[in-house]
């Protein structure tokens, strides 16, 4: 079998499913990174009251479905899917302040 990069190269539906596992591995890669950046918030954010932001929280979900909408996706079951995503987000960065403060660990940016 080919490697498929393009969803509209495939002609079998093993083609489609090696291309379905492809992406979930690349968006679990993703996650991975968005979730690095919540420690780091966790680790920069010197109140652990911050970590809760209601009005970043909905231009996030309003951008991920002006984006959708505009790809032709469906924008609406996107957005639930970003409101779990970043309420997860949310309560995974509260643990890692909590378990940064039981540490003693410094509330700032690493030296560069």
């Amino acid at each position: 079998m080919t490697d498929i990069t393009v969803p509209n190269d495939c002609i079998t539906m093993a083609e489609v499913r090696a291309g379905v596992d492809a992406t979930d591995r690349a968006l679990m890669e993703l996650l991975d990174r968005r979730f690095g950046y919540m420690r780091a918030a966790a680790r920069i954010k010197t109140d652990r009251g911050s970590v809760r932001d209601e009005a970043r929280k909905a231009a996030v979900i309003a951008a991920v479905r002006t984006d959708s909408a505009g790809r032709g996706l469906p924008a609406e079951e996107l957005a639930d899917i970003w409101e779990r995503l970043v309420e997860a987000s949310i309560a995974y960065e509260l643990v890692e302040w909590d378990r940064l403060s039981a540490e003693g660990a410094p509330r700032s940016a690493p030296a560069r």
